[in-house]
């Protein structure tokens, strides 16, 4: 019998070849929130087809191979495809993974989530809200998308989840033990923001209220930057904002929070 999947429309990809820069295990703090996310964990568990997009994976496809091992841990039968708009890095599939050419088109596919990492960094920000609706409108009912950005080490990330409609929120995660501050994640801040950190702007507000929970939280420092983080955090949500608590202990430190309260200006939700 002729697999369904087999004619599929093919279509041209959408979007700009990139520079590719990849590396193993970059992408881990996103993944590791990623399973252990109730929202993402729930829609995955309980999607018909769980199928999962990891458009512009780069020169390399490490990081779609580590991203189909740790999601599996939450849906075992789930399948995953790696997306390059370069013909060039389009590589064999292997371990249950298999990659195509496509873009923001997603290639036909609907997926139930698609992880964009290092993507939409390298377009104008103007381009931001297109490229989100291109790939919003090919997720599978209850599809997310997943748009980061992180350092060439994987030490700072930043990304916005979204679901069909619009954002829901931006996390920011790094390794307590090599930054020294919470705003010096500002420099990889997703597309949308990297140029909203400016005194007026949601995300400047957020990013200067947690330096200064930080810089509060001085006399814990001799227990470790997650101790400080933790009780740095928790002033912020004393002082008003809607920081995420988490009931587990997380090895990196982690700052997230709804998308109104980091919005750009200006930004209205569709509908």
């Amino acid at each position: 019998m002729t697999d369904p999947r087999s004619r599929r429309k093919i279509l041209p990809p959408v979007g700009t070849i990139t520079r590719g820069t990849t590396g193993v295990n970059r992408l881990r703090r996103c993944d590791r929130w990623l399973v252990n996310d109730e929202l993402v964990t729930t829609r995955l568990r309980d999607a018909p087809d769980p199928l999962v997009v990891d458009l512009g994976y780069g020169a390399a496809p490490w990081t779609t191979f580590e991203l189909a091992a740790r999601l599996r841990t939450v849906r075992p039968d789930l399948r995953v495809v790696g997306l390059e708009i370069d013909p060039a890095r389009v590589v064999p599939g292997r371990d249950g993974v298999r990659f195509a050419r496509g873009g923001f088109e997603l290639a036909g596919l609907h997926p139930v989530l698609v992880r964009a990492f290092n993507v939409l960094r390298q377009y104008p920000e103007d381009a931001v809200p297109d490229a989100w609706s291109r790939i919003q409108g090919n997720l599978a009912p209850g599809g997310l998308l997943v748009d980061g950005t992180c350092d060439e080490l994987g030490r700072r990330s930043a990304w916005v989840l979204l679901d069909r409609h619009r954002p829901l929120s931006l996390t920011l995660a790094w390794d307590p033990f090599t930054v020294e501050r919470p705003s010096d994640i500002a420099e990889r801040l997703p597309k949308v923001l990297i140029h909203r950190n400016i005194p007026g702007e949601r995300v400047h507000t957020l990013l200067t209220a947690a330096d200064q929970c930080w810089d509060r939280t001085a006399a814990l420092a001799p227990y470790g930057p997650r101790v400080r983080w933790r009780e740095a955090a928790r002033m912020l949500r004393a002082n008003g904002f809607p920081v995420r608590a988490y009931r587990r202990r997380m090895r990196d430190c982690v700052l997230s929070v709804p998308w109104p309260t980091v919005a750009p200006n200006g930004w209205s939700d569709p509908g």
